[in-house]
């Protein structure tokens, strides 16, 4: 329980809900830009909720910080700084590819479908729920992700005081419950 307290006194429990949120976000701004890239004649929300965000997105930068974070501030070994991109590239694809799969027998389970795209035109794929075409993607975006993100989320993260990012984080829990409650309560009225 200590250490519970001494997380939220470092704000550590609150930067971490913003940058799940952020990266949510910026995960939803790709899905879209990528379905009109791809699919312009198509707009969907790519999100579950009604608000500009993917929450496995959010996840996954989370994972990829609990499994990478301490790698990351290796700086001191050489060789290691030599191959660190490499071995980042690796673990976020097989980390974000593991998240996505498991993901679609969730979704599969609770609603019938998971709401992504199927791979089964992607020449790689598991049972169209992973393809290699995507896990690339997902290796490149992790690297992108730890050493240019998150770092700059790190440093606008230090920027406001206590309270303010205090502040920062209750508004955004009030705004993604309020959206959650008009995604299953008010959103299926006005449908």
């Amino acid at each position: 329980m200590e250490k519970i307290k001494g997380l939220f006194e470092k704000q550590t429990v609150q930067k971490l809900f913003l940058c799940f949120w952020m990266y949510a976000m910026i995960g939803w701004y790709y899905e879209v830009i990528i379905e009109q890239f791809f699919k312009p004649w198509e707009p969907t929300n790519r999100g579950e909720m009604f608000g500009p965000y993917c929450p496995i997105y959010g996840l996954g930068a989370l994972v990829f910080l609990l499994c990478f974070g301490k790698l990351m501030k290796k700086k001191d070994v050489k060789w290691l700084n030599i191959v660190k991109p490499l071995i980042i590239f690796l673990g976020c694809m097989a980390v974000a590819t593991t998240i996505e799969l498991i993901a679609t027998y969730i979704f599969e389970y609770t609603k019938g479908s998971w709401p992504w795209q199927t791979y089964k035109e992607y020449k790689y794929n598991f049972q169209a729920r992973i393809a290699l075409n995507t896990s690339v993607r997902f290796g490149l975006g992790g690297v992108f992700f730890m050493y240019a993100v998150q770092p700059f989320f790190d440093w606008i993260l230090k920027k406001p005081g206590k309270k303010l990012l205090n502040a920062l984080a209750v508004s955004v829990l009030g705004i993604v419950i309020a959206d959650e409650l008009f995604t299953k309560f008010i959103m299926p009225e006005l449908i």
